[in-house]
């Protein structure tokens, strides 16, 4: 394919007008509905996927045929929470608001470059575009897609600055409650503290992970306490991230972080505790003869891009993809650094570079 199809312009103004419709997960029905409207002027088949009463997926095929490959994105973001101003606005070549990164940015680049490849007669009959809900929450937009079909191949448009990601991490959600002592503030000890108590423990944790050696990424997301007036309070309950280098046997891993942690709580002095793991998740590593890989290290070098493959470090609908047999390729504008952040952004130049990859892989994909 000679020269870049992708209509920049087009493009500018879908990204703007996604990321003016706030759509934290739960709440994308308005965005999704909007993106219906939008591909049906576009001229493109567009079908609904129904996730709960009002939540559904946007599913995009030439032909409505059994898809075999799949592009994925998510049109939800996290809430705005504190963030005042969330809407779109641009700034030296920078689109700035909730969602540009992860991952309003992707899905634009994908609907674009699946309009520019309809509008070429050169969209693939068994590839199907799916723009999910609840990915920053429980998933459940893409388990209604994987309810539905099998992949032997995908990418997830998620941010890594246009890296090609062949290689995800696992995920290990923890949560913690200690159950310490109510009492007068002024009769407060060390021992019997719930909230003195967490902190040790949590930074114990930071340095058996450290100690470890093997490239966890650690986040204390969460930490609560009891309301507890002048008094100490008698709960803290914390909620843990634990991002796993690929390669890792998430479910070994939690043993082995069960069994520390519960030697750690054995001999602490407040009334009790509970612990558990609710979401365990393996990371994967893609084999080098994968080959939609292949494929796309093809237009990398047709655009004389270096092909260095890296790891995406954070959990994602991926995840869910590996546990249903599909291993995916990760690839997309923005960067997790820039995600979820009071500033977000993503650079519109790449957000049009991601559209013109993904244009290229269809029409690549298309004459294979």
């Amino acid at each position: 394919m000679n020269g870049n199809l992708v209509n920049r312009d087009r493009l500018y103004t879908l990204l703007r007008d996604m990321v003016d419709i706030y759509s934290p997960s739960g709440k994308e029905e308005h965005l999704a509905r909007f993106l219906v409207d939008y591909c049906v002027k576009q001229g493109i088949p567009v079908t609904l996927r129904q996730v709960d009463e009002s939540r559904f997926n946007l599913e995009i095929s030439a032909d409505g045929a059994t898809p075999e490959l799949l592009f994925l994105g998510h049109i939800d973001t996290v809430p705005a929470f504190d963030i005042e101003e969330y809407s779109f606005f641009e700034e030296n070549g920078l689109c700035r608001g909730l969602g540009t990164a992860d991952m309003k940015g992707g899905c634009a680049a994908l609907i674009e470059a699946f309009v520019t490849a309809f509008e070429g007669g050169f969209l693939p009959s068994n590839l199907l575009l799916s723009l999910v809900v609840g990915e920053e929450e429980s998933g459940d937009g893409t388990e209604a897609l994987l309810d539905a079909y099998q992949f032997r191949g995908a990418l997830v448009a998620e941010p890594t600055g246009l890296v090609p990601c062949t290689s995800h991490y696992g995920y290990l959600e923890t949560i913690i409650t200690i159950f310490g002592y109510r009492r007068h503030a002024a009769m407060s000890d060390r021992e019997s503290h719930a909230i003195r108590t967490m902190l040790s423990l949590l930074l114990s944790l930071e340095a058996f992970i450290e100690a470890s050696q093997n490239d966890t990424v650690l986040n204390i997301r969460d930490l609560h306490s009891s309301e507890s007036g002048f008094a100490s309070p008698d709960r803290c309950s914390s909620t843990i991230d634990l991002h796993i280098a690929p390669g890792t046997d998430a479910a070994r891993y939690a043993r082995e972080l069960d069994r520390f942690l519960r030697d750690q709580l054995s001999s602490i002095s407040t009334s009790g505790y509970q612990l558990s793991m609710p979401f365990i998740a393996d990371g994967y590593v893609m084999a080098e003869n994968d080959p939609l890989s292949l494929l796309l290290k093809d237009v990398f070098d047709s655009l004389s891009l270096p092909w260095m493959p890296g790891s995406f470090r954070s959990h994602s609908d991926a995840n869910l993809l590996r546990d249903a047999g599909c291993l995916p390729i990760i690839l997309g504008p923005g960067t997790l650094s820039e995600a979820h952040t009071m500033n977000e952004f993503v650079e519109f130049d790449q957000v049009y570079r991601a559209a013109d990859l993904y244009t290229r892989v269809l029409h690549a994909l298309k004459r294979a």
